[in-house]
């Protein structure tokens, strides 16, 4: 992991010097403005922004579309010493202090558990004395305990094993046996945060009509999704917008888009086919966005998924831009079956609704790790045109490990 900081006149240009030196997958783990101090300074000296940036090893960006099988035994990979015999569930919230999941506090807890553990039962269980003699130097007793109950806490969050396990051995392997647990846990969440990338949205470039495609399965809320970011493009980047219903095969989807349109008094065109997309373009080229409603028909028919794929490649690469919109509520073996399907036609960006019908986030992490595909917006409700935000990392890192929004 290479962590570094870099000053601009804008965080944009700070993150951009970043990426200069780091490469393009820097990841943007801090950034703050800079006021000049003194009052010479302020008179005569612009404020700057300094971005603090990291990158990880290039193998964790590589995609895994197919699923890797978990180890039978996770936790004896990486825990194979001498263990606290009992090690309590401290982001249960049943059991944290006041009703907090407040990471700090149950760091704080932590410690103090383990620390009354260690003087009861001493550094080694009288079991596991005997192999101990003769291990190698290994992790006092509580960071391995500690790094177990990070395990499990990212497990209890539906993080797949084999991505749980990963994140544990990596840190494993740089802890030093001084590392005591409050490095230990920040570590965890740059780790989680560099897997997790740069979060990538629209961008609105005048003059160039863009195509935005979307594309998932039935019922995960595509054309709400398609109604949030039309307004929110209109409203806050002054945006030329359309919307396009490819969904013919859903009558009920069309007239939900059109009364959207009404709604915003922004133009709906329905088209049934890539010839008619076709025979739209000069119409279309009036505005900077066409938000295409693709069909949400079943990922499991190689036709239907073909019909998409010919109208998402009649727009020419550097033209469009596609996203997979999935609900963080669908099972991770159907979403892996999904994700796999629509791999298949085109490169995309994640979009994740119904994060407020969940109480875990799990799959948002294991989707990434699967695809490799950037993570882009989230949405958390049905309200228009509220209710959706661009994905933050490191927001999804803290709720992984247990603290909250």
């Amino acid at each position: 992991m290479n962590i570094k900081t870099f000053k601009g006149k804008t965080e944009e240009e700070a993150m951009e010097l970043a990426k200069k030196e780091l490469g393009e997958r820097a990841v943007k783990m801090a950034a703050r403005k800079v006021e000049p101090k003194g009052f010479f300074q302020k008179l005569f000296s612009q404020p700057v922004w300094e971005v603090t940036a990291a990158v990880d090893d290039p193998d964790v960006y590589e995609r895994t579309i197919v699923r890797k099988t978990a180890p039978e035994d996770a936790e004896a990979r990486y825990m194979p010493t001498a263990t606290v015999s009992k090690v309590p569930e401290l982001f249960d919230e049943k059991k944290t202090e006041n009703g907090s999941n407040a990471i700090e506090q149950k760091l704080d807890t932590l410690k103090k558990l383990f620390e009354e553990q260690i003087r009861e039962q001493g550094k080694v269980s009288e079991d596991g004395k005997e192999k101990a003699d003769t291990a190698e130097p290994e992790l006092p007793d509580k960071n391995i305990a500690f790094l177990r109950l990070i395990f499990r806490q990212l497990l209890d969050n539906e993080v797949e094993e084999q991505y749980a396990n990963q994140i544990i051995t990596e840190i494993e392997a740089s802890l030093k046996k001084e590392t005591d647990v409050s490095k230990i846990l920040a570590t965890i969440y740059q780790k989680i945060v560099l897997k997790l990338g740069q979060t990538k949205t629209l961008e609105v470039v005048s003059g160039k009509t863009k195509y935005i495609f979307f594309i998932g399965p039935t019922g995960v809320g595509k054309t709400t999704t398609i109604a949030k970011l039309a307004y929110s493009l209109m409203e806050q980047k002054k945006a030329k917008v359309a919307l396009l219903a490819a969904d013919t095969y859903r009558i009920a989807a069309v007239d939900q888009l059109r009364t959207y349109a009404e709604i915003m008094n922004i133009p709906l065109y329905v088209i049934y086919s890539e010839s008619e997309l076709a025979e739209q373009k000069v119409e279309l080229e009036k505005y900077d966005v066409i938000l295409v409603d693709t069909a949400g028909r079943s990922h499991r028919s190689k036709e239907q998924r073909d019909d998409i794929e010919r109208l998402i490649h009649s727009v020419p690469a550097q033209a469009r831009e596609v996203y997979l919109v999935l609900s963080a509520t669908t099972k991770y073996r159907d979403l892996v079956k999904i994700a796999e399907a629509y791999s298949e036609i085109a490169e995309y960006r994640l979009i994740f609704t119904k994060l407020d019908e969940t109480g875990t986030i799990g799959n948002i992490f294991n989707i990434k790790m699967l695809t490799g595909a950037p993570l882009s917006y989230a949405t958390n409700g049905q309200n228009v045109p509220d209710d959706i935000s661009r994905m933050d990392p490191q927001n999804v890192a803290r709720q992984l490990l247990g603290g909250g929004n």
